[in-house]
């Protein structure tokens, strides 16, 4: 019989699914939604009740360049392409998309004048550009870029390969105004086009080609030079076109004060703590969550950033065979399932995460109490009769877990004791994080797998069990049509009383147990001003003190 220790090592979650004490920048983010949002989402993720300024914004000095710790040499440049958070935390600022989303979670227009016009029942949409918008190489953007840059997004891109099998026609009616006609009506269709992460970025369209070599777009910053495994250097770009609204989340007054952003790779999260400490880096990226207590002490040099609801943990169950493959086995599971103590057992300290019914954070467009009754029940007497009822035979409960991250684990060692104390026999195997991906997509070989994913602006996108054929292979007549009637409704505020209907199939349905919310923690220097904490770092707007 095996036998598992608690791994009390906090390896920081990753930004993409492994697919407020004192001295804290508090920041509430009312919801990463913008992803639409996130959709990855597979946009950016935002979360919280509101997004708050955590650095003081300062007098907006220019000048000076920003050392900033990201965690690993970026597998590319081109936002398209790839899908790591890595490079669209820094192609954010080189390129710009047609939408993105404010503090709110609610989606704003970026390089688009406005929002869309939508007509024909929510099959056309139709796009007017702002004017005098500035590309790098001096001329002025114009819709042969924004259909081009489109064109290859949908083609090359993850996001747009799936947004493309909703669109009949991309056009352009003349230098300012493009039409996106859809087969039918796609609500998600905005916020795909404002995601971060798998950018539908707009480029000049002479730097278009397979492999870019021209990296030519609107931001307030330019690209100057990759050295890979040192730096990648972005410099302001001083005819930049911003908007005139105030700054919120994504969205609004863009400026680069800043002369430089040298973005740097340390794989090692002990050395961006100490590059943190030293002074070294202005900025570093996703710490272990036993640094808060030495940034915490450390004085005038740096302080903690915490960014809240940057993801969630959630358990995927086996809907298509196995012992689970009945809802009413799901169910029971469920109902012996302490939600709290997962919590508790994956991040202890409760600055870190935060329990709730709750899929998306009060303030923000999905914010639903529905399916409350069935959340937390840590009931493991109901759970054993419920199991009964449903014919349970005594099978194991294949439970697949790794330790690459070690709060994955360590749910894993509570989750197994909560399900034997309900009367459920079980087989847990820790793995390695590629072979728990390889196992997850055969249904014959697993149970429940343990999984995380950042919180996204929009819905649909994460996680990706709400779409066909993920694994889990959740599918009813009931998630057809309560999907359906979600992703049609184009009205932002109709498509949030609908999503109270989703979150209640997934409580009643249980494709998957979604835990809670995990925090996620930074650096910031004192001498960085204006900085406001997001799941994917910006530094407009940010200004260096003398």
């Amino acid at each position: 019989m095996q036998s598992f220790q608690p791994d009390h090592r906090s390896s920081p979650p990753g930004r993409a699914d492994a697919d407020a004490g004192t001295g804290l920048d508090a920041v509430t983010l009312t919801r990463r939604q913008w992803l639409g949002a996130a959709a990855a989402a597979p946009l950016c993720a935002l979360p919280g009740a509101a997004w708050a300024q955590a650095a003081p914004a300062g007098a907006g000095r220019r000048g000076g360049a920003a050392n900033i710790a990201v965690v690993a040499e970026p597998p590319g440049l081109d936002p398209m392409i790839s899908t790591a958070d890595l490079v669209g935390t820094i192609m954010q600022h080189v390129y710009e998309p047609l939408y993105t989303v404010d503090a709110h979670w609610n989606i704003a227009p970026m390089l688009a004048r406005d929002m869309p016009t939508i007509t024909e029942g929510g099959k056309v949409y139709t796009i007017t550009l702002r004017k005098g918008v500035k590309l790098h190489n001096g001329r002025e953007l114009n819709t042969d870029d924004v259909v081009a840059s489109l064109q290859r997004w949908l083609d090359i891109a993850p996001r747009g390969k799936a947004v493309k099998q909703e669109i009949t026609d991309l056009a352009a009616l003349d230098a300012s105004t493009i039409r996106i006609t859809l087969k039918e009506p796609y609500a998600p269709l905005l916020s795909q086009l404002a995601a971060t992460s798998g950018m539908a970025a707009i480029m000049a369209k002479e730097s278009l080609a397979p492999q870019i070599t021209q990296f030519i777009g609107t931001g307030p910053y330019k690209f100057k030079e990759r050295r890979p495994d040192q730096f990648v250097v972005l410099v302001r770009f001083d005819d930049y076109s911003s908007r005139t609204e105030a700054a919120s989340g994504y969205a609004g007054r863009r400026e680069a004060l800043l002369d430089e952003l040298r973005f740097v790779p340390v794989p090692s999260p002990n050395t961006r703590v100490e590059g943190a400490l030293s002074g070294q880096f202005h900025f570093s990226d996703q710490l272990s969550l036993e640094a808060i207590s030495r940034l915490e002490e450390s004085g005038s040099v740096a302080v903690p950033v915490m960014i809240k609801d940057f993801g969630f943990p959630y358990i995927v169950l086996n809907n298509k065979e196995g012992v689970l493959a009945s809802q009413a086995m799901r169910r029971a599971v469920q109902t012996a399932v302490g939600d709290s103590d997962l919590m508790d057992a994956g991040f202890g300290d409760k600055r870190f995460y935060s329990v709730g019914a709750n899929f998306f954070p009060e303030g923000t467009p999905f914010y639903s109490m529905a399916g409350a009754d069935l959340y937390d029940n840590n009931n493991p007497k109901a759970g054993k009769e419920m199991a009964a009822k449903a014919g349970y035979d005594g099978r194991p409960i294949r439970i697949l877990a790794s330790r690459q991250y070690s709060f994955h684990y360590n749910m894993a060692l509570v989750f197994n004791e909560q399900l034997k104390k309900a009367g459920f026999k079980t087989d847990l195997q820790v793995v390695d994080w590629a072979t728990l991906i390889q196992r997850r997509t055969d249904p014959k070989l697993w149970d429940i797998f343990i999984s995380h994913s950042n919180i996204q602006p929009e819905p649909m996108l994460s996680p990706p069990q709400f779409s066909a054929g993920a694994p889990g292979w959740w599918e009813s007549d009931t998630k057809k049509k309560v999907l359906g009637q979600f992703n049609s409704a184009t009205d932002q505020a109709q498509r949030g009383a609908l999503f109270s209907s989703v979150q209640k199939l997934v409580y009643d349905e249980v494709p998957f147990l979604r835990i809670g919310n995990f925090n996620s923690l930074a650096a910031r220097s004192t001498k960085l001003q204006g900085l406001t904490p997001m799941n994917w770092p910006f530094f407009w707007n940010t200004s260096l003190s003398a």
